[in-house]
């Protein structure tokens, strides 16, 4: 009777400290925040794109055969035509890749990536244009992602640390990139919460915590995006695609002034919806004003669930819901409503007319 008394009693407190927690909410972390909206508004499912989709922006994912065919079944019941896959390789490593997709050459375009060997020897140019022609005579029809969070260029291997694209080096390859009508992707910096001070004021700290900038030595956000600023002012005939919106989430407004300003320079929307996502209005006057300068892209794997919330978010009126397993943020999204014309734009027509080669 003992035991049984001292095990009642222990649940007794254990019910009672496990109330206190939920009824002041003191010892609810950040990460493990789950908020559920009340409002009783309506929720749309949109299982498949009203058009056909080009998604501009992905990666090698499948790594099995059985993989690759379970995405293209995902991408038959979302809509999606084609996936540009970036993969940033060269030499042996994107001869295999071209193998590996070969099966479904029609729904999968492969670009490549810059080799960055020997980058300060004299004869850099020369070798590395003809490791980019040899690839493109393997199937690629664009360059990426290249990316410079600042430090220089290292999404493809080997990196190429304290080197911008702006740098003199890279000219023979950009200038390539234009005769062979290859595009180029690239990233630069990351969202501007990652720069900011990590604290109470910083609203995506549940992000940019982990992938803080704060405090690196390099370009900052606008410095790295100069870089890039100057290699499209200097390769005019060159057609470059800033990903991520150039991360430009907070300062739209300076993105579109310089997709005003240069006709070479384009934008994907990839991996940014949640960030653009808590402003809709203005996020929506935005692409529907330069609906012909902007593609579709997801760059997040490619379950079904994963394309039915970028149609949620682009097609849809829907407003205060969560995303966060998807996205790691917590707060609440709202649909855009896209006018027809800006989806069919953003989803195939502009890669027709751009970049199609």
């Amino acid at each position: 009777m003992k035991i049984q008394f001292r095990i009642f009693i222990l649940a007794i407190l254990i019910w009672q400290i496990n109330s206190v927690a939920q009824t002041t909410g003191k010892e609810i972390l950040l990460k493990n925040y789950r908020p559920k909206s009340i409002y009783n508004i309506p929720i749309s499912k949109i299982t498949k794109s009203k058009y056909p989709i080009i998604d501009m922006h992905s990666h090698p994912y499948a790594k099995t055969k059985a993989e690759l065919k379970t995405w293209v079944m995902n991408m038959d019941e979302a809509g999606i035509e084609k996936t540009i896959l970036l993969t940033k390789a060269h030499g042996s490593e994107f001869d295999s890749l071209i193998n590996f997709y070969s099966d479904y050459k029609n729904r999968f375009e492969l670009w490549c990536g810059f080799d960055y060997t020997n980058i300060d020897k004299p004869n850099y140019g020369k070798e590395a244009v003809e490791e980019l022609e040899r690839c493109y005579k393997m199937g690629a029809k664009g360059v990426g992602e290249l990316g410079d969070k600042g430090i220089g260029l290292m999404y493809c291997k080997p990196p190429a640390p304290g080197i911008h694209i702006d740098d003199k080096r890279l000219d023979p390859l950009l200038e390539k990139c234009a005769e062979l009508k290859m595009p180029i992707n690239i990233h630069v910096g990351e969202p501007q919460w990652f720069y900011e001070r990590m604290d109470s004021t910083n609203d995506g700290l549940m992000n940019a915590l982990d992938w803080r900038l704060d405090k690196q030595e390099g370009l900052n956000l606008k410095e790295v995006l100069r870089t890039l600023e100057n290699a499209v002012t200097n390769h005019p005939n060159t057609i470059f695609i800033a990903c991520h919106l150039a991360n430009q989430s907070h300062d739209l407004e300076n993105l579109g002034k310089l997709l005003d300003k240069y006709s070479n320079l384009f934008a994907d929307i990839s991996a940014r919806y949640a960030e653009n996502a808590p402003i809709p209005r203005y996020t929506k006057s935005f692409f529907e004003m330069h609906n012909n300068k902007l593609f579709y892209g997801t760059d997040m794997g490619f379950e079904k669930s994963m394309y039915e919330v970028t149609f949620r978010i682009l097609e849809s009126l829907d407003e205060h819901f969560y995303e966060i397993e998807l996205f790691n943020y917590h707060w609440p999204l709202s649909g855009l409503g896209l006018n027809e014309e800006s989806l069919k734009k953003l989803y195939k027509d502009n890669y027709g007319k751009f970049i199609i080669n």
